[in-house]
């Protein structure tokens, strides 16, 4: 019995000190914690006394209350730690900034549904929004719409769904100037589109080709039937329907040779381009030559294109009035026509003058040229029509005409430095470094001739020379009535020993010259052989090479027929050799 009374009493003060220990927590937590004053304050009341009834309160179920007690704290203080942990504040922040957010899109899109409602009709002006009450003390700040306003917006939401992808096409998006790359220089390429270029207009040149087989009478049957037809067509107001039945054949027949069918509707046969053979194993000069062949086909297409658009600008900008005359008279007498007559007899005037002239005016003018050279009055008046290289050459023509009278009657004296005066044409003539005949030492009748009044850029190449800046001079030739001269751009004064004047009469032998054997063509260099010189000159990297050799050989062959006998033989090599041996 002693034993089991003394374990008893430990089991006691074992629960007793428990419950003191809960109660130490109990008041630490009601000091650190004041919120939980209350509590435990109404737990202390009874502890209040001369001394705690340690059977009572074991017996009354202080230990329940204690545990329960401390449960409770323990949940706060997680709780607490969760509110520390998930940073509230900051979570209130972002939700409010979210809000902000939210507020801005609202008015841009409100923004934007006012811009697309400017073009609509007005709507009737509508009160703003009465405040209502929060409902249940909840979302005080949010104002509910009214009930018009909800109607309007869904209307305007059916109606968006249902035409908003037509409305978006009618929205006016300012243009971007965007920069297209451009493809850097290839021979490959500039080939390649020169022949895309021909096989893209074969069709129109074929077109073209028919047409003018079919006015020529290439066919006499095939002309004489199209002839008949047409002026029927034309005589009963049927031309219009007969073109355009013809427009509709000429695409059926293309589907049929599309799908396979072998039809061919020509007067004339196709001419098919040979196969060419592959480039791939073309060496460097043939590339080259290649190059040159394709530059030279895009030049003269340019060269004409241009001519015929300078043409048309030129006859709609009154450049020749008694040209553009007759076109402004010819539009007031067809408009003034078309006003007065009916519509059925002009057409019918026109598709009856229109067939006459394709079938047998042009077809006489074409056959007889000087019948076309004196009546044809289109044809005389395009041809007459100028280019603006022509009006240039017109402009400087007028220049010099109206100088050349101030110059007749003013001295020698006068004349400025650098220039030089011709006593029958009165044409003044001079070079950089001054006038012709001082540059020269010729007399003052030599001047370049019309064709070389500018001079052609070339470099002399004289063999005889070993010193490299004698050996090769840049400069300009010229080329007079006696006189080939050739101004080096490295002379300093005039009458330079750079400078070059060889007579015409002493030439024994004038050639084409290649400078170069590697590049293709025959070169661009001409070969003067004269009795001073062992080897001949050379002027070369000249760019109107032929322009300037048939000019230099003209020159010379109206110099050597005038000063000796006419030979047998016109050829050079023949009268070289008689100048050697005279």
């Amino acid at each position: 019995m002693a034993a089991a009374f003394q374990d008893f009493q430990r089991s006691e003060s074992d629960r007793l000190n428990e419950v003191k220990g809960h109660l130490e927590i109990a008041l630490l937590e009601k000091h650190f914690l004041p919120g939980c004053a209350g509590c435990v304050s109404e737990e202390m009341e009874d502890c209040s006394g001369p001394g705690p009834d340690f059977d009572g309160l074991v017996d009354g179920g202080w230990t329940d209350k204690i545990k329960s007690h401390k449960s409770n704290l323990n949940l706060k203080e997680e709780l607490r730690k969760l509110r520390e942990e998930t940073n509230v504040e900051k979570i209130k922040e972002e939700l409010e900034r979210e809000r902000g957010k939210r507020l801005d899109l609202e008015l841009r899109m409100n923004e934007v549904l006012k811009s697309r409602l400017e073009d609509s009709p007005p709507q009737p002006a509508r009160k703003p929004p009465s405040p209502t009450p929060a409902a249940n003390g909840k979302d005080a700040d949010k104002e509910k719409p009214p009930q018009g306003e909800t109607l309007y917006l869904r209307a305007w939401r059916w109606l968006y769904d249902r035409l908003g992808v037509y409305i978006e096409d009618f929205r006016f998006v300012p243009e971007e100037n965007t920069v297209e790359a451009e493809e850097p220089l290839s021979a490959k390429r500039l080939t390649e589109n020169m022949r895309r270029l021909k096989r893209g207009a074969r069709p129109v040149t074929n077109f073209m080709r028919n047409l003018s087989a079919l006015s020529n009478w290439h066919s006499v049957y095939t002309s004489a039937i199209s002839f008949i037809i047409y002026m029927n067509a034309a005589w009963h107001g049927w031309a219009i329907p007969m073109l355009l039945f013809l427009a509709i054949l000429r695409l059926s027949l293309n589907y049929l040779i599309a799908k396979g069918w072998r039809i061919q509707w020509s007067i004339v046969p196709d001419i098919t381009d040979p196969i060419e053979p592959s480039k791939d194993d073309l060496t460097v000069s043939e590339k080259f030559q290649l190059v040159l062949d394709v530059a030279q086909k895009a030049q003269n297409l340019f060269g004409k294109m241009a001519d015929v658009l300078e043409k048309i600008k030129n006859l709609f900008m009154w450049v020749q009035p008694e040209i553009t005359q007759k076109l402004y008279i010819s539009l007031w007498v067809t408009f003034l026509s078309s006003c007065i007559l009916p519509y059925k007899l002009v057409g019918f005037m026109i598709g009856l003058y229109a067939g006459i002239k394709f079938f047998i005016i042009d077809f006489l003018f074409k056959s007889c040229p000087k019948l076309r050279d004196k009546y044809d009055t289109p044809h005389i008046d395009w041809n007459n029509l100028p280019t603006d290289p022509q009006l240039k050459e017109r402009t400087n023509a007028t220049m010099s005409r109206r100088i050349q009278p101030v110059v007749a009657r003013g001295s020698l004296a006068t004349v400025p430095c650098g220039v030089s005066l011709d006593a029958d044409s009165a044409r003044i003539h001079s070079t950089k470094k001054g006038a012709f005949h001082e540059i020269f030492n010729v007399s003052e009748n030599e001047r370049p001739l019309p064709v070389c009044e500018n001079g052609w850029r070339c470099c002399l190449i004289n063999r005889d020379r070993k010193m490299p800046t004698d050996y090769i001079r840049n400069g300009m030739l010229y080329v007079t009535e006696n006189y080939l001269c050739f101004e080096s751009s490295s002379s300093k004064s005039a009458s330079s020993k750079k400078n070059k004047v060889i007579k015409l009469a002493d030439i024994t032998d004038i050639q084409k010259y290649k400078v170069l054997s590697v590049l293709p063509g025959s070169g661009m260099g001409i070969s003067i052989a004269t009795p001073s010189t062992q080897k001949p000159l050379v002027f070369g990297a000249m760019i109107h090479r032929d322009e300037a050799f048939e000019a230099i050989f003209t020159q010379y062959m109206k110099i050597t027929t005038t000063s000796r006998q006419p030979l047998g033989s016109p050829e050079l090599h023949a009268i070289s050799i008689d100048k050697h041996l005279q």
